[in-house]
């Protein structure tokens, strides 16, 4: 296995990483940010009004796009694992 074979694997490893958390962590930034806002207009400090509502975002965000997630991961190991071959050999 070559250097250039070990760092394309980690780059596509990485990159299906980030495209399959990025769903979930959009809808938790944009839940926060708009909680955010409402607690400084409305002078409301209270730490669980942030955590319940990016919970149950992030959750709904999973629910919503938790199949396109799992067929992006089966594809991703189908290819790594018919690359094994052309990698070892």
């Amino acid at each position: 296995m070559s250097q250039n074979d070990l760092i394309y694997v980690a780059q596509n490893a990485l990159y299906t990483t980030m495209l399959a958390a990025a769903p979930m962590l959009g809808i938790g930034v944009l839940v926060g940010l708009i909680v955010s806002v409402f607690q400084a207009t409305t002078q409301i400090n209270d730490q669980t009004l942030v955590f319940v509502p990016k919970i149950l975002a992030v959750l709904l965000a999973l629910l919503f796009t938790g199949a396109w997630i799992m067929n992006l991961l089966a594809d991703y190991t189908i290819k790594l694992i018919g690359g094994i071959n052309t990698i070892i050999g």
